[in-house]
């Protein structure tokens, strides 16, 4: 319990799954807010602000004054003025300082949202960095002067007809999401123009927890094995392999942190054969049994924000 008698989020069996709830009068599908209206918001859907959630839309998030502590994925978050950070669906996200302490904004949108050209283009259902961004000055200019005429036209949509307030509101974050997929470090790091790793990461995604064979992918996409490690190592810097078994620790980590699962039935939920072969690939790749992950995370990720 915390210290207003509100359960942990280790009280439960699962971590919070959160679908997306439009605003009343709000277009569907996305809304624009400011990072200290998200406690009422959440608060207005029974929600804790500050438990671990898995949200099933996209959470955009700038500072623009003050700082801001979150999680994602895992890796711990320190925001502070001209940040941004995207998560995406699926993706363990957690706010761990005061929400109202911060200035920013948070764009919320369903997967559906935008545009299936303006979703290849700025690889809208890419893994997302798990660290904030912190754009050139150039940069920074563009994507504030877009953020602020999105958060304005948002504030004026009610008189518009509902199809035309979609389209002003898509149309404006189709132009942030583009221009936040180009700025210099998620070029850096996006693998952009290799289509082979692509696919072979779309495959992956889907596929992970039924096959952890690099044949196999490379099988199902009509590619070499040789061809989809060259490909994974100049798009990320590693091998195919180690790329299928980061995401499969990924999960791993996910179910043992926020779940009460036994590692037993997370391992068979993530194809492998019996309890022992998952042990053996965690503690080889982390160090440490599931277990000892478990108490280990738990004993330290629970911190709330004071207020």
């Amino acid at each position: 319990m915390d210290r207003n008698g509100q359960p942990h989020s280790t009280d439960r069996a699962e971590v919070t799954p959160v679908p997306y709830r439009a605003a009343v009068g709000a277009p569907p599908g996305a809304e624009v807010l400011d990072l200290s209206a998200l406690p009422r918001r959440a608060h207005g859907h029974g929600i804790d602000p500050y438990a671990a959630k898995r949200p099933a839309f996209h959470e955009l998030i700038a500072v623009r004054g003050g700082g801001l502590c979150c999680s994602l994925d895992f890796t711990a978050c320190d925001m502070s003025a001209g940040d941004w950070l995207w998560v995406r669906p699926g993706q363990v996200h957690r706010y761990a300082s005061d929400l109202t302490a911060a200035e920013g904004v948070v764009v919320l949108f369903t997967p559906g949202f935008l545009t299936p050209a303006t979703v290849e283009a700025a690889r809208v259902d890419q893994p997302a960095w798990r660290s904030p961004l912190t754009p050139t000055d150039t940069e920074a200019a563009a994507l504030d002067a877009v953020l602020q005429v999105l958060r304005s036209e948002y504030r004026r949509l009610a008189d518009l007809p509902l199809e035309v307030q979609i389209d002003v509101v898509r149309h404006l974050l189709s132009v942030l999401v583009l221009r936040l997929s180009h700025a210099r470090g998620v070029r850096e790091t996006a693998g952009a123009g290799n289509e082979a790793f692509r696919r072979f990461q779309h495959a992956v995604e889907r596929g992970f927890a039924r096959t952890h064979r690099v044949e196999d992918y490379a099988h199902a996409l009509g590619y070499s094995v040789r061809t989809l490690t060259r490909a994974t190592r100049s798009a990320v810097g590693t091998g195919a392999k180690a790329f299928i078994d980061h995401r499969v620790l990924l999960e791993a980590r996910r179910l043992l942190w926020h779940t009460d699962l036994p590692a037993a039935a997370i391992g068979d939920r993530l194809g492998f054969p019996d309890a022992g072969v998952f042990t053996r690939f965690f503690r080889r790749r982390t160090g440490e049994t599931p277990a000892a992950f478990r108490a280990r995370a738990r004993g330290t990720s629970e911190t709330r924000p004071e207020g």
